[in-house]
């Protein structure tokens, strides 16, 4: 371990994945594949909720304002990773990781409001269908969207400047494979109480809020979902949120292992592991969840398909 005096840092060093040279050009691989996968897949579904007309709904619209999350995150995050685990400089600048500890912070707290309003929305479309869209008109919903976005750029607008002033004079060797406020504050030499604890009240009010409206609307929804006399009906209703639900789940979940739950001074191995789930796992999930079982997405990836499947018949037709 590196220890030092200084006070101001200018190179922090972050954890690789392997140490073996063979471990780290399969994990460099395997993460470029993860990478190009959730790109792919989450471009792939902002494209079609701007060009479907039926897919122009505020469902599809917040659902598209998750995925552009869902690339930003690991954005973030894993072409550095790659970067690391590729190469034997594990270094990263200080600006470098304010930088990626400042727009993961945003996009965290961005996507827990939006799953939250996501939320409201089927509550809205479920429960008062006949005011549906007067409530959710696309105003409205473009104001709730640059309330998310904005309440992720005040949230690491407050934490990451306070945390980047603080000295740290112990270890510069970063105990995670990247930056974020908990692991940063243990190599400080000063007393991080008040900055810990500010993270965790934010957290908990952030995550809380967004959790409440979850479960609310939730049970109005299923309230009124068992009102509905038809088989079919009811399976309709369901299947709209079914695939919300297992989002929501997978990631308050994650997150409440990481921020809420009374913790070991260091970073263990499970929290690593959660951090990688929520970095890198979840936003190739999400996409493939939302759609899997979505008939308008579906209709809209085969209209794509029978168009192309038009133009190759049309072009063999003329040759």
């Amino acid at each position: 371990m590196e220890y030092s005096n200084e006070t101001l840092v200018s190179r922090f060093f972050l954890l690789s994945l392997a140490d073996s040279p063979d471990l780290r050009a399969l994990c460099a691989v395997t993460l470029l594949i993860l990478y190009i996968l959730i790109l792919s897949v989450n471009s792939l579904l902002i494209v079609l909720v701007r060009l479907k007309l039926h897919l122009q709904t505020p469902m599809y619209f917040f659902l598209s304002n998750i995925s552009a999350v869902d690339i930003g995150v690991p954005s973030s995050t894993l072409p550095k990773l790659m970067l690391i685990t590729s190469s034997q400089d594990n270094s990263i600048s200080a600006f470098g990781c304010a930088a990626q500890m400042f727009v993961l912070s945003a996009l965290i707290t961005t996507e827990c409001t939006m799953l939250a309003i996501m939320a409201y929305d089927r509550y809205v479309a479920i429960c008062k269908p006949l005011h549906y869209h007067t409530i959710m008109n696309m105003r409205v919903c473009v104001s709730i969207a640059i309330y998310c976005w904005a309440a992720g750029i005040i949230n690491s607008s407050i934490h990451v400047p306070y945390t980047f002033q603080l000295p740290y004079c112990r270890s510069r060797h970063i105990d995670h494979f990247f930056c974020e406020i908990p692991p940063i504050l243990e190599l400080s030499c000063k007393n991080t109480w008040f900055p810990r604890v500010t993270v965790y009240i934010t957290a908990f009010i952030v995550g809380l809020c967004s959790f409440i409206l979850t479960i609310v609307s939730y049970v109005f929804i299923i309230s009124s979902i068992l009102k509905i006399r038809s088989t079919q009906g009811r399976h309709k209703a369901f299947s709209t949120c079914a695939s919300h639900l297992i989002v929501v789940s997978l990631y308050y979940g994650t997150l409440i292992f990481m921020y809420l739950l009374p913790r070991s001074k260091y970073f263990s191995e499970t929290d690593k592991i959660m951090s990688i789930t929520y970095t890198a796992v979840s936003p190739l999930l999400n996409p493939i969840i939302y759609s899997i079982r979505n008939t308008d997405i579906k209709l809209a990836i085969r209209g794509n398909q029978s168009k192309k499947d038009g133009r190759v018949i049309s072009q063999s037709a003329s040759a």
